[in-house]
């Protein structure tokens, strides 16, 4: 049987089916309909308790049994230690990518939300104290990236790792982040060689939405 994926096409649920194809490992999605706030299904809160997207379902967990994941960095995580792929051993590496991975998960992901949040809103006052905040700080975390890639080919040095996924899937929301990744040339390096890669294109082409 396949892994089940249970997603929708958000930054959270690219970063999951990149790192699928990136690994090979087979799998079935299950498209959970945000705007139907079928997230509170019954059946998708045994699978993910937080009512969140992504959540897998391995059918050959580290016991034999099945096993339920939720929480996309815990997702990466587990799926590098299943495969050994984009999960460096060696101890630096290793650090490294566990320090990207969580910069993403409590910074670049939670703040460019903010700001896709503040985008949609009516009230103009709220708006435009919004946007100001959390695009300064979401530009601040794009700085913070391009250092980190003035000097290395991936986040966590010479290797590809499951922490490039993360950030690459919410790098991919650029746009509606208003930013433009020619401000930050050391990212738009990093982010075109790995939408170049064809496992990436496969992850972004599987139909996550209804």
């Amino acid at each position: 049987m396949n892994i089940q994926l249970y997603a929708s096409d958000t930054p959270n649920g690219r970063k999951i089916s990149v790192a699928l194809e990136e690994m090979g490992l087979p799998y079935d999605v299950h498209v959970v309909d945000l705007g139907k706030r079928e997230q509170y299904d019954p059946a998708f809160t045994k699978i993910s308790p937080n009512n969140k997207i992504p959540a897998i379902v391995d059918p050959h967990g580290p016991t034999g049994a099945p096993v339920s994941v939720f929480e996309s960095g815990a997702i990466l995580i587990y799926l590098g230690e299943k495969t050994g792929l984009f999960w460096p051993r060696e101890p630096l590496a290793h650090i490294a990518t566990l320090e990207w991975l969580m910069f993403q998960m409590g910074g670049f992901g939670p703040i460019p939300g903010q700001v896709h949040h503040f985008i949609a809103m009516q009230d103009e006052t709220a708006r435009r104290y919004g946007l100001k905040r959390f695009m300064a700080e979401t530009r601040r975390l794009y700085a913070v990236m391009d250092r980190r890639l003035a000097d290395n080919e991936y986040f966590a040095g010479t290797e590809l790792t499951v922490a490039d996924f993360a950030i690459l899937g919410w790098a991919w929301r650029h746009p509606r982040h208003k930013v433009d990744l020619a401000d930050f040339p050391n990212v738009q390096r990093w982010y075109q060689a790995l939408m170049a890669r064809p496992g990436v294109q496969r992850g972004f082409a599987v139909p996550l939405r209804h």
